[in-house]
């Protein structure tokens, strides 16, 4: 990713298609099991996704787009909260949460930015650190689950399954260390750009080619790259903090 104008913001509009094909993605797998009330869930979690998806996209409509969205991932978060409550030991509640809270963080970061709610030294901190804690949640979700995680490397991947399922948690602690320190948060954030969206290109694409039927493969890839979206949001905040001849983040 190259450093572009203040007006170009491609981590907004990868962040937005993937929140509306996600919206569709929960439309389309709906199961009501007769519960008006789950139906009425589906409904608006939908509407708020695609509704919230498409409307960032537009520079008019972009801060009321993140601004629906936001509302729609901390909604997604706090369902988050009944589970940990009720396993804190399991962590794969955690990292549920702290998954939604990077999509949330990347929904802030363009509502804030438009806003011009906060300088863009503070805007940064704030937007680093936040997305720093959950690239240390994406390690220890990894570390944790490696047999799991190892399974999704693709085969054919030299040199093992196992070398890449250990070097992108070693990559995602390094990018939480980077964007928490700030020691090279730019590099860092784009590089953890790049490698989320490499599993929705090399994991879950073919995934979803393999087994077309399944919601888990297509929501997984909607997920992955509304990440990849958030955190590249936060690269092109860096990006544009450093081309407007600020002190180098």
């Amino acid at each position: 990713m190259t450093v572009l104008t203040p007006s170009s913001n491609p981590g907004r509009h990868v962040f937005g298609v993937a929140a509306l094909a996600f919206g569709v993605i929960t439309l389309a797998w709906h199961d009501y099991n007769d519960s008006h009330r789950l139906r009425y869930i589906v409904y608006s979690a939908s509407a708020a996704l695609m509704f919230g998806g498409a409307a960032i996209q537009l520079r008019r409509t972009a801060k009321t787009g993140a601004a629906v969205l936001g509302a729609a991932y901390l909604v997604f978060a706090l369902l988050c909260v009944p589970g940990i409550v009720a396993a804190p030991q399991i962590y794969n509640s955690w990292g549920n949460l702290f998954e939604q809270f990077s999509l949330l963080t990347g929904a802030a970061i363009v509502y804030a930015h438009l806003s011009s709610a906060w300088s863009p030294e503070t805007l940064n901190r704030i937007g680093r650190v936040l997305l720093g804690i959950c690239a240390a949640s994406f390690t220890l979700e990894q570390a944790i689950y490696l047999d799991a995680t190892v399974h999704l490397v693709p085969k054919w991947v030299p040199p093992s399954q196992m070398f890449w399922a250990a070097a992108t948690t070693v990559s995602f602690a390094l990018a939480a260390v980077a964007l928490l320190t700030n020691r090279m948060a730019l590099l860092a954030s784009r590089l953890l750009t790049m490698m989320i969206v490499s599993f929705g290109l090399l994991v879950w694409i073919p995934l979803v080619l393999s087994d077309p039927h399944s919601h888990t493969n297509w929501s997984e890839n909607a997920e992955t790259f509304a990440i990849a979206g958030a955190t590249w949001i936060l690269a092109d905040l860096l990006g544009e903090y450093r081309l407007n001849d600020h002190r180098p983040p």
